[in-house]
């Protein structure tokens, strides 16, 4: 590992830092240390990262804002890549929008909203990046990011970057062909927008908003939505209906605003927040035969 930080030091990369703490770079706070950070500062960048990493078979794991992720109290073995500053800009091209994977898609959306562009409205309330939210097909409020991607820049495990088509990604419900077959980054992205009403795409983003602050805890440190929707019930339902609203496992609760919220209500360790989606888990499927999934990815050491 030294000689490989050496080596990363000197091609000048980025941001590198051992022993990083996870807490600081997930919306939970939650999550033990990474035993390398890297933060790199362009694609190319990142591509060169990738290089060295398969040189050296480090183990890898990419993270954007770290909106949906929970981090071990054990922390990350080998190298976490940050898409952050430097993997931030963005490319307007009359409706064509071309975005870096570490830009916010909250800021994004708001950026696009007052150019009188529309197809970004539903996501003016997810805390996530534009690399994040492809990866895991994010959506809301009945659209998500296959409806309006055209294309997507990959960064793949042996080091080649492909431009990968809407259907190429394999996209359905939260899901990407990233997570299924082919693990890679998402360096960048193309979406396809339309000219609308400014006033009328304001307008539905902060309805979208206001709905996400009546409904949802983000005055509590959370990850979002915790579990997928077991279609056609929704989870929140399903948990709420259970009477689990307001359980609580140590520093973790399910919370008392929205049933597929877990918050961090004071100092919770990821085993907290563990043994309450097993909780909650056995419950629904003891009480309705229904097998809950989770949506947040975790990761890190068992």
């Amino acid at each position: 590992m030294d000689e490989f930080i050496s080596k990363l030091r000197d091609l000048n990369i980025g941001t590198i830092k051992e022993n990083e703490p996870m807490a600081n770079h997930t919306t939970m706070k939650i999550g033990g240390p990474a035993d390398l950070f890297i933060e790199p500062s362009s694609i190319e960048n990142l591509a060169k990262t990738m290089d060295l990493i398969r040189q050296h078979k480090i183990k890898w794991t990419a993270i954007g804002r770290g909106s949906n992720l929970l981090v071990s109290d054990g922390g990350i073995e080998g190298a976490v890549i940050k898409l952050g500053r430097g993997m931030d800009k963005m490319e307007l091209n009359g409706t064509e929008l071309k975005a870096g994977g570490g830009y916010s898609l909250v800021a994004l959306s708001t950026i696009i909203s007052k150019k009188g562009l529309s197809g970004l409205e539903f996501a003016s309330g997810i805390p996530g990046s534009i690399g994040g939210a492809v990866y895991m097909n994010a959506g809301a409020h009945g659209s998500d990011i296959s409806q309006i991607l055209t294309k997507a820049h990959i960064l793949f495990e042996d080091g080649k970057m492909e431009w990968l088509s809407n259907e190429e990604m394999e996209f359905s419900y939260r899901t990407s062909v990233l997570q299924k077959k082919r693990p890679g980054i998402v360096a960048e992205a193309v979406f396809q927008l339309k000219e609308g009403d400014r006033e009328l795409i304001s307008s539905a983003m902060q309805k979208n908003k206001d709905y996400r602050k009546e409904t949802q805890p983000w005055n509590y440190p959370c990850a979002g939505s915790i579990f997928r929707n077991p279609l056609p019930d929704y989870a929140g339902q399903l948990i709420e209906k259970a009477g689990l609203k307001g359980h609580s496992i140590g520093g973790a609760q399910i919370s008392d605003m929205h049933g597929n919220f877990i918050v961090n209500a004071g100092d919770a360790k990821a085993e907290d927040v563990l043994a309450l989606i097993q909780h909650v888990k056995d419950t629904i499927f003891d009480l309705y035969g229904v097998k809950m999934e989770t949506e947040v990815e975790i990761i890190g050491r068992k």
